[in-house]
């Protein structure tokens, strides 16, 4: 993985922003520490990077878009963190804060400054102290990870964003590998502080390379940035659903919905279930990702546990004019399955409270055939996993869409349907397990398969009838046969969706949530 990441800060911050529009922060370092070992391993820094410290700050633009920078250079003194560097980076953010300015942080650091021992150490502390400022004034911070980060600088600022990304290769970790091996006597794996390893356990949201680093921040930004479009009253402004939920009563329904339904048409014969199964298992129909990349303005596609075959999405995007952060299941095909497993329900909660701290509404897309079944994903905790994304999405303050995009299987869909309103494709269902299933519980073979997908009342319509599904998207004839115009449709509809929640007040929106929950599975409380 190298001794350090090749890119200079200049180089890197030319890279990002507009050619000519950074303008540094910065004012000059104290050149006179007491230790004269320490003073001339300063000046000779200093010579050789042309900096007075090992990080530059200021702003620039990004295609126009003014963005607060903070970036370490490894080549001074490894990117160390001394007293004076916290100095400058905590004066960066809370200039930043105070001029309301996104921030990206660009780490590249060994940790802290042994010169400077616990002084410097503590200046942790004092950054993260800023950061969580920043953050709590609701304004976006992004860090870039670059190798390596290590130390103090990962333990605190450095993975602090709301959205990290790392350098492709990158070291990142706590304990240096030199410290490890003193102290166990073996190498470290290297693999373990690998930037792709995090990412494919969550920890790190995108490994990008750095010539793709500006339009992976800029669309991010746009995203994060955004405020929701104005809900739209025009009925041929979005698409003509099969199937509306009954208007409710003052307690229960929102007033954005009681817009949005106007002119529903009356309900039309409802998909055979049965029939639907099938549909949805079709490996041509498109998946969460596929209509993401159909629908959305604006779109930054985040890694997640198992990386991008796995069986999770998560996502930033603008979809029908509304910034939304997503997270969403890919189903697997017979020859190629995808359990959701406990890490990716560990993500789904991570997603669910970043979008909280960001102001915006959560997507959930349930596309899977169900929760992994192994004495692993016992030992895992997968069935606590999903009892704690019940409770997480419940309790959200920010707006909650659910789209039941295909199949709906146990466990792993259910963890991701308490919404505020769930959008359902013409054949998309819920059961508790799989119709096959459910025909060996039953009739101990699973030859009545088909029977009791007809009996359990599975399928959009019927879960319509019992509170869960708020509207169904028509699917003519197949998603699988017409993609385009399948999530075109559905795209629209969400951004409807998204729309009418986001004119709604956040108390009466929750109160509303709670109503609707306590009446679900009740055909008589329509």
């Amino acid at each position: 993985m190298g001794t350090g990441t090749a890119l200079t800060a200049h180089q890197l911050i030319g890279l990002l922003v507009d050619p000519g529009s950074f303008r540094s922060w910065d004012e000059p370092a104290d050149p006179h520490p007491a230790d004269p070992g320490y003073r001339a391993s300063l000046a000779r820094a200093r010579e050789r990077t042309g900096l007075d410290e090992a990080v530059l700050t200021g702003t620039g633009l990004i295609d126009g878009r003014p963005v607060a920078l903070v970036a370490s250079e490894f080549g001074f003194l490894g990117g160390s963190i001394g007293v004076g560097t916290a100095e400058r980076i905590t004066r960066a953010v809370e200039r930043a804060t105070a001029e309301r300015l996104p921030l990206l942080a660009l780490p590249v650091s060994g940790g802290t400054r042994m010169q400077e021992g616990s002084a410097a150490f503590l200046c942790m502390l004092r950054i993260t102290a800023a950061v969580q400022a920043h953050r709590a004034a609701g304004l976006p911070y992004l860090t870039y990870l670059r190798n390596p980060t290590m130390g103090g600088v990962f333990a605190s600022w450095g993975t602090l964003g709301q959205l990290v990304f790392a350098e492709p290769g990158a070291r990142l970790g706590f304990l240096g590998p030199r410290v490890y091996e003193e102290l166990r006597g073996v190498e470290l794996p290297a693999d373990v502080q690998r930037a792709e390893t995090l990412a494919e356990r969550g920890l790190v949201d995108a490994v990008v390379p750095p010539e793709e680093l500006r339009e992976v921040v800029r669309r991010s930004l746009a995203v994060l940035t955004a405020g929701p479009s104005p809900l739209s009253t025009d009925p041929a402004a979005s698409t003509t659903p099969l199937y509306r939920e009954n208007p409710g009563d003052d307690t229960g329904e929102n007033p954005g919905e009681r817009v949005y339904r106007e002119n529903a048409p009356e309900p039309q014969h409802p998909a055979d279930a049965w029939d639907s199964v099938r549909r949805t298992r079709r490996p041509d129909r498109p998946g969460t990702r596929e209509l993401l990349r159909r629908t959305a303005a604006e779109l930054v596609l985040l890694d997640a546990p198992g990386g991008r075959s796995g069986a999770l999405v998560r996502a930033l995007a603008i979809l029908g004019g509304q910034p939304v952060l997503v997270v969403g299941q890919e189903r697997g095909t017979p020859d190629h399955e995808r359990p959701f497993t406990a890490a990716d329900l560990r993500a789904v909660r991570r997603s669910s409270r970043l979008a909280e701290q960001l102001g915006l509404p959560l997507l959930t897309v349930v596309d899977t055939a169900g929760a992994e079944l192994s004495a692993q994903a016992e030992l895992d905790g997968v069935a606590v996993e999903i009892a704690h994304c019940l409770t997480t999405l419940l309790a959200l303050r920010t707006p909650v869409l659910a789209v039941l995009l295909g199949q709906g299987s146990g466990g792993g869909a259910l963890a991701l349907l308490p919404a505020d309103r769930v959008i359902a494709a013409e054949h998309a269902w819920l059961a508790p397990l799989p119709p096959e299933g459910a025909s060996a519980i039953v009739h101990r073979d699973g030859a009545h398969a088909a029977e009791l997908a007809r009996a359990q009342g599975i399928g959009a319509a019927d879960l319509a009838r019992v509170g869960l599904v708020d509207e169904v998207v028509p699917e003519r004839p197949d998603a699988a046969e017409e993609p385009d115009t399948f999530c075109e449709r559905l795209g629209a509809a969400v951004g409807a969706a998204l729309g009418a929640l986001a004119v709604v007040p956040e108390a009466e929106r929750f109160a509303a949530r709670a109503a609707r929950h306590r009446r679900l599975g009740d055909p008589r409380s329509r």
